[in-house]
């Protein structure tokens, strides 16, 4: 049974653009052995446009470089590099491309979608296309989106500003042994399947090796990562991604001189108790009943 995937950005598969001049990439899902997971990569050219559709499954998301329209039944809202948000499951959305440039973003499809059932999408009558408004996490109707920016990573350099564009209220940074996790879509936005979130190591940031109840996939921006899977050691880099099933143990280290940075998601979400098993803890346990 697949208990783990890497995928290399030089080997990813490059579909051809649609007749709307979009194109997803799938970097996990069914196929791969995921039950809970679909995490791929969408490009949209200037123009473009993804249908009205709805999904028997929830969708969050994250810009990583241009700009889209997102329509959804109550308006139409402007998408930036660095914007998130979560589109529930059964809430019809399209898609516009926007801009001068490709939009490129990552989506998380939680649990994955099923190709016997049509992948769980069915399509909708279209929406109005209005003049699109940016998001304000302030603003209660675009209460399912948010803003990263790399600076929210620095725990030296928080200010209220940077707060404000994080629209979960579990944003404070987690910092813990040369690692800093940034929560974006968590069950405070409204996620009952998955999170989303990101990952930063300091140069001698270690996560020694653990599993969970639960899969995680990994999507990598920046710098370079010691990664072990199952025993499996791999060198990751920016634009690589790799997933780690349920029972699958796995450690990270930064090899890079600089900042190591990933967007990272899990499914189902974790439970309140016992969501890591670190294999250190278990060793500690059989040597100490040992003597």
């Amino acid at each position: 049974m697949t208990r783990h995937l890497v995928r290399r950005a030089a080997d990813l598969p490059t579909p051809l653009f649609d007749r709307l001049d979009h194109r997803r990439t799938t970097l996990v899902g069914e196929e791969d052995g995921s039950v809970h997971t679909g995490f791929g990569l969408n490009e949209l050219r200037p123009g473009g446009r993804v249908r009205a559709h709805v999904h028997s499954y929830e969708e969050s998301f994250h810009l990583l470089e241009g700009t889209v329209i997102l329509d959804l039944p109550e308006g139409s809202y402007l998408l930036q590099e660095g914007d998130y948000g979560l589109l529930p499951t059964g809430v019809p959305h399209a898609w516009r491309g926007a801009g001068d440039t490709v939009a490129r973003w990552a989506d998380m499809l939680a649990p994955v979608p099923r190709a016997r059932y049509g992948y769980d999408t069915q399509t909708v009558p279209e929406l109005p296309a209005r003049d699109p408004v940016r998001i304000d996490v302030r603003d209660p109707r675009t209460r399912l989106f948010g803003h990263f920016e790399p600076a929210q990573m620095d725990p030296g350099k928080q200010s209220q500003d940077l707060l404000a564009v994080s629209a979960s209220m579990r944003t404070a940074l987690l910092v813990y042994s040369g690692i800093t996790v940034k929560m974006m879509v968590d069950s405070d936005l409204g996620a009952v399947a998955s999170t989303m979130f990101m990952v930063q190591y300091a140069p001698d940031g270690v996560a020694g090796t653990h599993d969970h109840p639960f899969e995680e996939t990994y999507f990598f921006l920046e710098g370079e990562a010691e990664a072990v899977f199952d025993g499996e050691i791999h060198r990751l880099g920016p634009g690589d991604c790799a997933w780690a099933g349920a029972g699958c143990v796995h450690g990270f280290s930064n090899t890079g001189v600089g900042p190591l940075r990933w967007l990272e998601t899990q499914a189902p979400q974790p439970p309140p108790r016992h969501s890591y098993r670190f294999t250190r803890d278990w060793e500690y346990l059989r040597e100490a009943l040992e003597s």
